[in-house]
């Protein structure tokens, strides 16, 4: 006579049960994710008013990139946003015209920079500003930065170049309208 085991019970959860389990998983640490991203790398923002037109237009819906200046330097050519240097807590979007060091310039609307006029076709000719600025150096730490649409824009040639410090993004993403999506370039 042999005697045989008793075969355990075991308890694995019902496969619904498992199924529920990975996808709460899965949606917290896509939640958890996404958090950090946002907190860390990405902030999207609304961009306010028409100082960027025609390449950024009121009420566009953009995501700054708040880690790149860590990695890299801020260039010419960047559209950054940064702390309006005569009221912190409001924030502007303006491009990056010149860095520390270059003598900048302008006469009846053209910009020079370093002696050199500076090529804009980002600024259509309806856009364009005949406003004179008498040549002066960027200070260390510091970047002269212009809104695109020219006539209408309070940029540095009103407050003067911009502290490194109060720079906090860079504009990389449009994601409203969604006609619009896509990269700033």
């Amino acid at each position: 006579m042999t005697i045989e085991p008793i075969p355990e019970k075991t308890t694995t959860p019902p496969k619904r049960q498992r199924v529920l389990w990975s996808w709460s998983r899965d949606l917290l640490l896509a939640l958890a994710f996404s958090a950090l991203f946002i907190v860390f790398l990405y902030q999207p923002v609304r961009v306010e008013g028409t100082s960027m037109l025609p390449g950024l237009q009121d009420q566009e819906r953009i995501f700054i990139n708040k880690f790149v200046y860590r990695l890299e330097p801020i260039e010419r050519g960047d559209i950054v946003v940064f702390h309006y240097p005569f009221d912190p807590s409001k924030s502007y979007i303006k491009r990056v015209i010149g860095v520390s060091g270059d003598r900048v310039r302008i006469v009846e609307g053209q910009v020079y920079v370093n002696g050199r006029p500076l090529k804009e076709a980002y600024v259509p000719g309806e856009y364009f500003d005949y406003r004179s600025l008498a040549e002066m150096t960027v200070p260390s730490n510091s970047y002269f930065v212009l809104g695109d649409h020219r006539s209408l824009s309070n940029d540095s040639r009103d407050f003067g170049p911009v502290a490194e410090n109060y720079i906090y993004g860079k504009a990389v993403f449009v994601y409203w309208p969604m006609e619009k999506l896509g990269i700033l370039r």
